[in-house]
């Protein structure tokens, strides 16, 4: 008898598990749709699965993506890869026909830059705030941060321990800091950069054996590392009312350790804080916090409920308590992973939510006590800048920065199988990650959104972001009509810009030594934010 071939005893394999997977999907009862049509069924699970792919790199157009479609995306990428971040033949938005488009009214004369007309000259590599942080309150460590433009909170854990060490290089790179997120101070964030120690509702790095608040805890934490401000995290835009989740596929027993907690299960904050309950004890807090470690002190929110700001603006007005800055968050925020209906209709966007904070003080005359920061998305040059007209004097990266160093928007930070190894806990898939080169690309994209800051400024025709005012911008409607931002968010003359001649003196002390020298580090660390168009 002549031998089978190999071939036939393949085919017979095949047929086998083909008979056996339409038997079992005969057979079972979980999905009516295989028992209806047995294996050939599971053609559309299994496209259904890489839908999102099939979406972004074949069928979805530029402008069809969210959260940041693909043109948003191509210049993060370009922009910290020190690519051409220019586009050609014209824009694709619809100028006419799109609702609230926002248009930036420049200047017929614009600022002069500060190589004072050197033809071909860059934009300066720092964006200086344009406020002190402390300042107002005699905090002893108060200072002015160098950069206006900074990494927003992203915890270890959320994140790799490659990706934050990326973070933290190019935040020293870049000249700007980053704030650790609710999770702690790892050994990861202590790569030379700048920190902002966030302290929140279950007080990770902070906190006793029986996980209330510890200031002896606390100081032994920001003891160990460039900690330059405290920041009592109240809500996140994506989730506000909740408390933080790290499932239990990311609890490592290194992260475990640095939050103080129990490896290998859900890692759930509180949707709320133990050590105050009201906009007066919270001032008391903020007090004891700035008083025991010198350093300048602010609380992170997302916008609901208005009466909590009216309040708290007037206790600082009238108390002498306060907090050093305000960081407001958008609903528009992102997060790894939050119930659909918090990340939709819990909290207003940035931009509402922030001129109602924003007016409260104003109203109330202490505006210039406080050092505003925006986040949720104000990591593209326009978003940045209706901030900065709104009154911020800062804003805040995150998804953006994590574009920076790789992220491919894959949307399942939750998972724990980030592809790129940027929110994953699997040392395998964090390979991808390699500091050294991703630390250069997120200073890179700092720097190109701060030059392009800077260059939007001065077509408006002022030297500074935080000189760009309300009155700058318009927005237009799909029926050919157009308000300025002022108008519509019953801004009066003058709220959001500040004060000019403090901006200019601040321009004049980095002097034109200070932008030579600056463009020389710029040079050495190969940062290009603009490559000439070919």
């Amino acid at each position: 008898m002549p031998p089978v071939s190999p071939l036939l005893w393949v085919l017979a394999a095949l047929v086998a598990v083909l008979l056996a997977l339409t038997v079992h999907d005969l057979l079972q009862r979980r999905h009516a749709l295989l028992r209806a049509y047995p294996v050939l069924g599971r053609a559309r699970f299994m496209l259904e699965k890489i839908g999102p792919e099939l979406r972004q790199y074949w069928f979805a157009e530029d402008k069809a993506e969210r959260p940041f479609d693909r043109t948003q995306r191509n210049w993060i990428y370009e922009s910290a890869k020190q690519q051409a971040n220019t586009f050609g033949f014209g824009t694709e938005s619809e100028l006419e026909t799109s609702p609230n488009f926002l248009v930036i009214r420049h200047a017929p004369f614009p600022h002069p830059a500060p190589s004072r007309g050197k033809p071909g000259a860059a934009p300066r590599f720092k964006l200086p705030c344009a406020k002190v942080l402390g300042e107002h309150r005699g905090r002893r460590h108060a200072f002015r941060p160098d950069s206006a433009v900074n990494i927003s909170a992203m915890s270890f854990g959320a994140l790799s321990a490659s990706a934050v060490v990326a973070l933290n290089r190019g935040a020293k790179l870049a000249g700007c800091i980053q704030n650790t997120g609710e999770g702690g101070l790892s050994e990861y964030h202590l790569s030379g950069g700048e920190l902002i120690f966030q302290i929140g509702t279950a007080y990770f790095g902070c906190h006793d054996d029986q996980g209330e608040f510890s200031l002896n805890k606390l100081k032994e934490t920001i003891d160990r590392g460039p900690v330059r401000a405290l920041e009592v995290k109240l809500s996140q835009g994506a989730k506000p009312g909740l408390g933080g989740l790290l499932p239990a596929a990311k609890m490592t027993k290194e992260i475990a350790e640095v939050r103080g907690v129990a490896a290998n299960q859900d890692c759930v904050s509180p949707a709320g804080h133990s050590a105050f309950n009201d906009a007066d004890e919270l001032l008391d807090f903020v007090e004891l916090l700035a008083a025991e470690t010198g350093l300048p002190v602010g609380i992170k929110s997302a916008i609901g409920e208005e009466a909590f700001w009216g309040e708290l603006a007037r206790l600082m007005a009238t108390t002498g308590r306060g907090v050093d800055f305000i960081t407001i968050d958008g609903g528009e925020g992102g997060t790894g992973a939050a119930p659909l209906v918090f990340t939709d209709h819990v909290s207003l966007p940035f931009k509402l939510g922030f001129a109602r904070c924003y007016s409260a003080f104003v109203r109330e005359g202490i505006d210039d006590r406080v050092v505003f920061i925006g986040s949720g998305k104000l990591g593209l040059p326009e978003a940045a800048l209706f901030a900065f007209a709104l009154g911020c004097d800062m804003v805040n990266v995150a998804r953006e920065a994590m574009l920076a160093i790789g992220c491919i928007q894959a949307q399942i930070c939750h998972t724990g199988r980030c592809p790129v190894g940027v929110t994953t806990q699997n040392r395998w898939l964090q390979r991808a990650v390699r500091p050294g080169d991703k630390s250069e690309r997120l200073a890179s994209y700092i720097v190109a959104l701060r030059g392009e800051l800077y260059s939007l400024s001065r077509a408006c025709g002022v030297a500074h972001p935080s000189l760009v005012s309300s009155d700058h911008l318009e927005i237009l409607d799909e029926s050919f009509a157009a308000r300025s931002v002022r108008e519509i968010f019953g801004y009066e003359e003058g709220w959001g810009r500040a004060d000019s001649a403090d901006i200019e003196g601040l321009l004049e002390e980095l002097g034109e030594g200070a932008a030579e020298e600056e463009q020389e580090e710029r040079a050495a660390h190969g940062v290009v934010p603009f490559p000439e168009a070919g």
